[in-house]
């Protein structure tokens, strides 16, 4: 029996879980699901209802993407994503504290605005651009978040910063990132980004989900 991984394409949350399955080369029953259709399935195995969620053949589950990545990476961790993690791992809690709470804040408020305060919008994209500027500025001393190579800090984020820039392209590209706007292109065109950005169609109670990661044609 595989873990059975349930997921949706678009979720930053998903995403980087599925980075680093994929990475690692850890072998899963991908379920796809649509978050406005959720199997009972899924919602038994998680009652908290938010993806990513893993199920273990032992029955424990894993609900929360960081773990999922850390699950995945100290199973195999082929490209060393893990090394800032052994370096430091105040530095890298800190960090991800910081991502997944205001940045994530202002982008949710910002991308999604119709769903909150429409007025504020650019006082939340403002609030947001200014960690992409730290960003940027790490980018410009090192060659990624996470040290001299990119690994967890830059696969976990990048999903986010990609969300960002995807509320408005034009005003994204025109801000004055330049190491940034290097280091999310050199993602969005690599082949790892392609593999887990492979579409499935939603899973259907009865059926098999799909093994995950696949094998390259």
């Amino acid at each position: 029996m595989l873990p059975v991984f349930w997921s949706f394409r678009r979720c930053p949350y998903a995403m980087r879980a599925r980075l680093a399955v994929t990475i690692g080369k850890v072998a899963v029953e991908l379920r796809e699901i649509l978050l406005r259709d959720k199997p009972a399935d899924f919602i038994a195995a998680s009652p908290k209802a938010t993806v990513p969620v893993l199920q273990l053949p032992d029955g424990g589950v894993i609900d929360e993407s960081f773990d999922v990545m850390m699950w995945a990476l100290r199973q195999n961790d082929p490209d060393g994503w893990l090394a800032c993690m052994d370096a430091d791992p105040d530095k890298v809690d800190s960090f991800f504290e910081q991502l997944d709470g205001p940045f994530k804040h202002h982008l949710d408020r910002y991308k999604y605005a119709s769903r909150y305060d429409k007025d504020t919008a650019l006082i939340h994209r403002q609030e947001g651009a200014k960690t992409l500027a730290e960003y940027n500025a790490i980018l410009a001393r090192q060659t990624a978040l996470s040290g001299n190579h990119l690994g967890l800090m830059d696969f976990g984020s990048l999903p986010f910063v990609r969300q960002f820039r995807i509320a408005d392209p034009e005003w994204f590209d025109a801000q004055d990132w330049p190491y940034l706007h290097v280091w999310l292109t050199a993602f969005l065109d690599s082949s790892l980004f392609a593999a887990v950005m492979e579409k499935y169609a939603p899973w259907e109670n009865g059926e098999k989900g799909v093994d995950f990661p696949q094998e390259p044609a």
